[in-house]
């Protein structure tokens, strides 16, 4: 074998012991690459990434306020809090939200209102905030979402609480109710307020009282891990719960009503003349808020929107009515403080009246007339003609004024945010809404309550509180205590009638005695209805509102008119009479019987009063 052929050992050995060497420089390189590096981040910018370790770790949650009671009088409780549970998302941890949604519509029904409302949500919410798709899981669903949540990231199942209404319709209008946080809401609430608070108070004494009844949120530090899962609570503060609140409304006396009422539509309201406050304040039709607690769906809500008895709609303190006959009492008192009238002075109902120069006559309800008629009997039997004769002399200026000094035409400010004004008219108004002058014939019709003059069962309360009180003033009231950071947000005038002399006591007496004799005496326009058996003195007011003008000579006939054009049933009234306890209007829209409602309101809360008073006086 050729030399040239044979191995040279000493060579290879000699490039091996190289290669060797070069890779120990190279790793060797490579641990001082890799030792600089460590210190650099262990060492060099330790606080920087030790403090985005913590917050990649560590999550700061908020802890909502458990939301505040409400109860009545009797302390029923009229709006909870009960547990529910909630199905929501942290986007951060979802990987796309479309595939996520769609795997959980396969194990829950979503509906296309409960997917909208989560898109409203998810876009105002926080960062790592669960943001919750789906209220009131079943137990069923409760379970095919935790069999399946290992494939479902950022889903959580939590327990929370939700408001409930346990009486549903009978106090919608009053109490009101909590609704989801919108983008309008957003522009005035306070954010760290609402951290991880979904609700706020749409109407009534939830809203007002909004800031009484939230509480002040906690937050939890929790470390999670790197799927997000909560692995152990590190620091916790706990929430501030909200005020629980008591209420003058008086829940059976509430459910009376509203079975009087008989499904009709209309409203009452009954008040403590001695406190201002309402025990009763009931409009019919109603709604069940529940409904709106996790969100309304657009079917539900289009339909209580769209129906015509407009059930949304709080008629005792928004519907404006013509006050009619129920006026009467003041427009008495009116005459007597202004001196057009003594009450000696009588005029003579012939069944109509004409103004001088005027054909048009301005009739009486009964056609035939009343004959002889002083103001007392004026009262009595609800005549019309006297009045009319009076409007002239007193004049819409002196009227206006006067009828102001009753709370008509201004908002009684009481602590719900739903309230209208009514409409007391004026020179003034006419002027500025019609750019017309104010007509002799308009004060006719004016002082019975008629013409533009518009009032709420609410105002009609007040003013009959007024009257039982002879004049001292109480504002209306739904809440007992007095709560100074929410009081002065409401707006009722402070009315004072201002009579108050010895002269004007003999005028309430005599005013309120004509009250008396409209339930008592056999002439009255109450008598029949609701004088009869009645065991305490009840002073009070019928009225009769048109919906529609009847031409000159015709007869009003409910059955040859459409059940929206018939005319209203009115009623106001208090007592006893010598110590009133209990003051009540009502309206029946398109019906009669409104002092029937009042007689059964009446009898329920005074009937065992008196009979307690009467227990304790013979012990």
């Amino acid at each position: 074998m050729p030399q040239d052929t044979l191995k040279d050992h000493g060579a290879e050995k000699k490039l091996v012991n190289i290669r060797l060497w070069v890779a120990v420089g190279f790793m060797i390189l490579l641990c001082l690459g890799l030792i600089s590096r460590l210190f650099y981040l262990q060492v060099v910018r330790h606080v920087e990434l030790s403090t985005q370790s913590d917050e990649n770790r560590v999550l700061v949650q908020p802890i909502p306020p458990t939301r505040g009671l409400i109860y009545d009088k009797n302390g029923v409780l009229l709006a909870m809090n009960k547990p529910s549970h909630i199905l929501s998302i942290v986007r951060e941890q979802a990987k796309d939200m479309d595939v996520l949604l769609a795997d959980i519509a396969k194990l829950v029904n979503l509906t296309e209102g409960e997917l909208k409302r989560f898109d409203q949500r998810i876009r105002r919410r926080r960062p790592f905030e669960a943001v919750p798709l789906k209220f009131d899981l079943t137990s069923e669903e409760i379970a095919r979402i935790t069999v399946n949540q290992f494939r479902l990231p950022g889903v959580d199942i939590n327990a929370e609480l939700v408001r409930y209404y346990p009486e549903k319709e009978a106090f919608a209008h009053s109490i009101g109710y909590v609704g989801r946080i919108n983008d309008r809401d957003l522009q005035t609430l306070d954010p760290a307020l609402y951290s991880g608070t979904h609700t706020t108070g749409k109407i009534g004494v939830e809203r007002s009282y909004e800031s009484i009844l939230l509480g002040k949120p906690g937050f939890q530090e929790v470390e999670t891990n790197a799927r997000g899962r909560v692995l152990r609570v590190l620091k916790k503060e706990p929430p501030v719960p909200g005020r629980d609140i008591n209420l003058y409304l008086d829940s059976k006396l509430q459910k009376i009503a509203i079975e009087a009422i008989n499904g009709r539509r209309g409203a009452v309201v009954a008040m403590d003349p001695k406190t201002g406050g309402v025990l009763t304040m009931a409009s019919t039709p109603s709604f069940d808020p529940n409904l709106f607690v996790t969100g309304i769906d657009t079917k539900t809500f289009n339909g209580l929107n769209t129906n015509i008895e407009r059930p949304l709609y709080n008629r005792a303190s928004l519907g404006e009515y013509p006050p009619a006959s129920t006026v009467k009492p003041v427009m008495g008192l009116a005459l007597l403080a202004n001196g057009v009238v003594k009450p000696e002075d009588r005029v003579f109902d012939k069944g109509w009246f004409q103004l001088p120069g005027s054909e048009h006559r301005f009739r009486n309800w009964k056609r035939s007339g009343h004959g002889w008629v002083d103001l007392n009997q004026a009262i009595t039997v609800s005549n019309d003609t006297y009045f009319y004769n009076q409007a002239g002399k007193l004049g819409i200026d002196n009227l206006h004024d006067f009828a102001s000094q009753f709370g008509f035409g201004h908002r009684t400010g009481i602590d719900i945010r739903e309230e209208r004004p009514g409409l007391l008219p004026s020179r003034e108004w006419k002027r500025g809404a019609y750019e017309q002058p104010w007509y002799p014939g308009e004060t006719v019709i004016a002082i019975i309550g008629q013409g533009y003059m518009l009032a709420t069962p609410l105002q009609l309360a007040e003013s009959t509180s007024l009257i039982a009180n002879r004049g001292h003033y109480v504002q209306p009231r739904l809440v007992r205590e007095n709560i100074p950071e929410v009081q002065g947000e409401f707006w009722g005038d402070d009315i004072s009638t201002g009579l108050t002399d010895e002269a004007d006591a003999f005028n309430w007496e005599l005013i309120i005695g004509a009250m008396e004799e409209v339930i008592h005496s056999p002439r009255g326009t109450a008598n029949w209805r609701i004088g009869r058996g009645l065991k305490y003195r009840m002073a009070g007011k019928t009225g009769t509102a048109q919906v529609v003008s009847i031409a000159q000579g015709e007869e009003y006939d409910a059955e040859k008119l459409k059940e929206f054009e018939r005319d209203h049933s009115l009623f106001i009234g208090f007592a006893p009479a010598d110590d009133p306890q209990i003051a009540v209007s009502v309206i029946l829209e398109n019906s009669n019987g409104a002092s029937n409602v009042a007689r059964k309101v009446m009898d329920a809360y005074l009937l065992p009063r008196l009979a307690a008073a009467k227990n304790q006086k013979e012990k």
